[in-house]
Formats: C-alpha cells, structure tokens, sequence
C-alpha cells in the first residue's frame, strides 16, 4: 500500500516487485496485499489506483532449464467499469530446446502502438519506442 501511494504522487520512475505467475495475476496479487493491509479501501478504488499509478508489468519467469527469462511485457491502460484494462506489447514465444538442454525462443512484439507513446515522446524516446516495437 505505501508503494502504491508512493506511485500516485506524480513523481515518474517508481519500480517495485512481487511474485506473480503472469500480469493479470500480478494486479489480482496487488489488490489482495492492498487489501491485506487492512486499508478497507472498496475494491473498486484499490483497482482504480493501481491503474493510474502502474505502467508496465514486465514478468520474468523461471524456465524448466533452470534459466529466467522475459515472457511478458504488458501496459496497463487503465479502468474499463471495474476491470483493469492491459495489452501485451511484447511476449515470449517459446521455439525448442538445444541439444545442451537450454531452451531458445523470440520475444515478439504485439505491433500495437504502446498508449503511453505521449510519455515516451516527451522525453524523446518515440522514435526508439517505435523501433523496438517494429523487431
């Protein structure tokens, strides 16, 4: 709760973890340990402040070769009704396993255009963002 505080303040740059097995279940995750701080704050309001202050989820997940990797880059977009509204703007696509055992994919982009673009152009970063999202 005070790092989702911390986030609503308007200061850019706020970075946090926890332990989720994909993005969805990360903000279901965020909601209960908000709700487990005993805020009782409705939910409708808890999932209204993780929308305005979380970006991106980018999940890193242990591989069965041992190995971590990037499987989801996802943006949270905001509240449609009472749900948290997110898009996949890149993910992990698994390919095979190598004869040494470590498996071997692409990270593909969705091709949508991110809704923070106005963000990434303040800053001077369209261009790059738009590459990226062209690999």
């Amino acid at each position: 709760f005070d790092l989702l505080q911390a986030m609503n303040t308007g200061h850019d740059g706020s970075m946090g973890t926890l332990h989720a097995n994909n993005p969805r279940e990360a903000l279901s995750r965020m909601e209960n340990l908000i709700g487990m701080a005993g805020t009782n704050l409705p939910s409708k309001a808890v999932r209204q402040q993780i929308a305005s202050a979380v970006n991106l989820i980018v999940q890193i997940q242990r591989m069965r070769d041992g190995m971590r990797r990037i499987t989801h880059v996802t943006e949270v977009i905001g509240m449609e009704g009472d749900v948290i509204v997110t898009q996949d703007l890149f993910t992990f696509e698994f390919k095979g396993e190598d004869e040494n055992g470590k498996l071997f994919g692409e990270f593909k982009s969705s091709g949508i255009r991110p809704h923070f673009m106005h963000k990434a152009q303040y800053f001077g970063l369209e261009k790059a963002l738009l590459e990226a999202m062209m690999v």
